[in-house]
């Protein structure tokens, strides 16, 4: 079976050289940058597919007849195609879990602590030439609520209790091995002062955060998404923001990507913004391309 990677980049180029064995099957690298469009013409003649957050529009992928595989690397290709789609296409998908876990966990929490103390807000007006010094939370103390208690929330939750916080938690399902104490969803949200989200994105929690349970948020909530921007109503969300019911949004991942310019949550002050880069290290990226490679190995 023929193999490509669809979209190394110049941050991911080197770690694959770094990863890449004698004995691997055979992959092809595609390294320039194409449009959507481009989708049929890329993949010709090509069984498998690594796809790094390229979307993958159905109607496009049905003009690859000979694709079998797609082998995403991260946990959420629901947000770049539609997973069941292409499946009655008899193409699968296959996913990569836990290979970043301790570096999403830790954006997370670093985009608290931004958060907490208006850190880029600060930066920004220094190299302006302002010099005001903002009044920040202290965290020590604090209600951390994580929605989500896979292996990245229960990162979170160990990170967030070593800083002396109060982690409270929720889950779809609970499991016995979980060392955070689980409430409801109303009471986690009426008593966090921070809120980190580490849901997956599916059917079921798409709009997951809507516009009544934000309302239901402690006022003066600060909020982290380093899952995937689809979980949060987002005009509901910017709302909050406006009148300061969120004090601060630390995001990392956005309904449409890459974030534009004009959008309004790129002009909010109270929100810091990332390039979707919460599970970019060497450390996981090793892991995430070893694993992909590993995958395309059992296939071929």
């Amino acid at each position: 079976m023929k193999s490509i990677f669809l979209d190394c980049n110049d941050q991911l180029a080197p770690v694959w050289a770094r990863v890449i064995r004698p004995d691997d099957p055979p992959i092809d690298v595609n390294r320039a940058a194409f449009t959507s469009e481009d989708l049929p013409r890329v993949l010709a003649g090509y069984d498998i597919a690594i796809d790094d957050h390229s979307y993958m529009p159905t109607p496009l992928v049905a003009q690859c007849p000979q694709l079998k595989h797609i082998v995403f690397l991260g946990t959420g290709p629901a947000s770049y195609m539609n997973v069941n789609e292409l499946q009655y296409r008899g193409i699968t998908v296959h996913i990569i879990k836990g290979y970043g876990d301790t570096a999403v966990a830790e954006h997370s929490i670093a985009l608290i602590w931004a958060a907490s103390r208006d850190i880029a807000r600060m930066d920004r007006e220094v190299r302006a030439g302002t010099w005001t010094p903002h009044e920040g939370v202290q965290l020590l103390g604090k209600t951390l609520g994580v929605i989500g208690l896979g292996g990245i929330g229960r990162e979170v939750a160990r990170i967030g209790q070593g800083m002396g916080m109060q982690v409270i938690g929720w889950n779809r399902t609970r499991h016995a091995d979980l060392k955070v104490p689980l409430v409801d969803i109303d009471t986690l949200l009426a008593r966090s002062d921070a809120v980190s989200m580490n849901l997956t994105l599916g059917d079921e929690t798409r709009g997951f955060l809507s516009a009544e349970r934000i309302a239901r948020m402690k006022p003066g909530v600060i909020l982290v998404n380093t899952a995937r921007g689809a979980l949060v109503d987002e005009a509901a969300l910017i709302a909050a923001l406006q009148s300061g019911h969120i004090r601060h949004a630390g995001l990392d991942v956005f309904h449409a990507e890459p974030l534009q310019a004009d959008h309004p949550l790129a002009k909010l002050p109270n929100v810091t913004l990332t390039a979707h880069a919460a599970f970019r290290t060497l450390e996981a990226s090793m892991t995430l391309l070893r694993r992909a490679i590993d995958i395309v190995k059992t296939l071929t």
